[in-house]
């Protein structure tokens, strides 16, 4: 590739990221690797913030993704507690927030997403309102619970029902709401959502689903003290957490004129990780790329690590297309939500009853072709449907619904589904 001897820039110091030096290094790039993180802390994991980290069950130190002497071993400079405030393409260097300039061979932008925040105007700034994105957000969030007995949450994705679940833990009174017609809209069918719902109406959390928050109410010492309904009913709490989606941070690349999306944002990449500037690539939660349903993020450890792996095979020359089968998961109480695939699209869905009450998993289809998984509880089933997406085995949709027939004798005489 072009400009080999010029080194390699990361703008962000997360788990992406350091796959990503990882990987070079492992793979013998000896160009220089910067990581510019904006947190003052090293690479850490996220996934355990609203799960173990927050319940106080993980001490911080067990978050670091390795050791602080592990950049410098490697070769590797990690820069905290500095923003990218620009970048130059003409001059290949990208200017920090404390006066500094890097030059770069390549740039790599892994800089994540953000947590949509409540407006202003809805009493988003007010003391007591919470968003969960980083370490210093737990952090303080700990402190409010501990002092809290009734706890709204705002939102009915992954982040809301995980928080709803650590308070419950807690002991707290935890209210949901979710302005949509139900949980997990955007991520999973009725049946899956209808098990979550149970779930967490089970361990006394009030869910209620159809109506928003017109805005948050402010106490006689300037905190939150409630939120008034879309529907004119209020609802009393000492504080609130606030899960209403993601923002990709794509602000530098717009800036420097990289073809980025709407909405949700995100910044264009083709199937090797590549921007519209072929000297600068994205990788992780700001990255926008096509499964093969339109441009789409996903925001999970197994995209960010993956990607991060296929950037850098891009960077030493070997490119490969990253075609993932993309996988996730959630910790709520002590059942766990794993789901494979990719469900638009999905035509027709079939339930299997797990080995327990109140799990079992659900399964996608787009005509005949499986696309997704998910599996409340059920590790067998999502591990079978997890390898039949990876495999490209063709699994008969009769059958499977058929709870009767093992899953292993479900497929169609072994068959495989037929490339492409």
């Amino acid at each position: 590739m072009a400009d080999r001897d010029g080194g390699i820039v990361v703008v962000g110091a997360g788990q992406a990221a350091l796959t990503l030096a990882e990987t070079l290094r492992r793979g013998g790039e000896t160009r220089a690797i910067t990581l510019i993180g904006e947190e003052a802390h090293p690479p850490y994991q996220r996934p355990p913030l609203s799960k173990a980290y927050l319940s106080g069950d993980m001490p911080r130190e067990r978050l670091w993704l390795k050791p602080p002497d592990w950049y410098a071993a490697q070769g590797i400079e990690l820069v905290t507690g500095v923003e990218v405030a620009a970048i130059d393409r003409e001059r290949s260097q990208v200017s920090l927030s404390d006066g500094g300039v890097r030059a770069y061979g390549h740039l790599v932008l892994a800089t994540g997403s953000r947590p949509r925040p409540l407006p202003e105007t809805a009493g988003g700034a007010l003391p007591g309102v919470h968003l969960i994105r980083g370490i210093d957000d737990i952090d303080r969030l700990q402190a409010g619970l501990a002092a809290a007995r009734r706890i709204l949450v705002i939102g009915g994705g992954y982040i809301g029902l995980e928080a709803a679940a650590v308070a419950r833990g807690l002991g707290k009174d935890v209210t949901l709401i979710e302005a949509g017609s139900r949980i997990l809209a955007r991520v999973a069918c009725d049946r899956t959502a209808g098990m979550v719902r149970a779930l967490h109406e089970g361990h006394g959390v009030d869910l209620r689903e159809g109506v928003g928050v017109e805005r948050l109410t402010e106490g006689p010492d300037g905190r939150v003290a409630g939120a008034l309904r879309a529907d004119g009913t209020g609802i009393a709490t000492d504080l609130v957490i606030v899960g209403i989606g993601g923002i990709a941070n794509d602000a530098l690349a717009r800036k420097a004129g990289l073809v980025c999306g709407a909405g949700a944002g995100g910044i264009h990449v083709d199937a090797t990780c590549r921007t519209s500037d072929p000297r600068i690539l994205a990788i992780g939660d700001v990255a926008l790329f096509d499964l093969g349903h339109g441009p789409m993020r996903l925001e999970s450890v197994q995209n960010a690590c993956d990607q991060a792996r296929a950037a850098a095979a891009t960077l030493m020359g070997r490119p490969e297309p990253y075609a993932p089968v993309p996988w996730f998961w959630s910790d709520q109480y002590d059942r766990k939500l794993q789901i494979a695939g990719v469900n638009t699209g999905a035509d027709r869905t079939f339930f299997r009853p797990g080995r327990q009450p109140g799990t079992g998993s659900v399964w996608y289809f787009r005509g005949r072709s499986f696309v997704a998984v998910d599996a409340l509880s059920d590790p067998r089933a999502y591990m079978t449907g997890k390898r039949w997406l990876e495999t490209g085995a063709a699994p008969c949709p009769e059958r499977l619904a058929d709870p009767s027939i093992d899953l292993p004798l479900v497929l169609q005489d072994g068959v495989m589904a037929a490339p492409g």
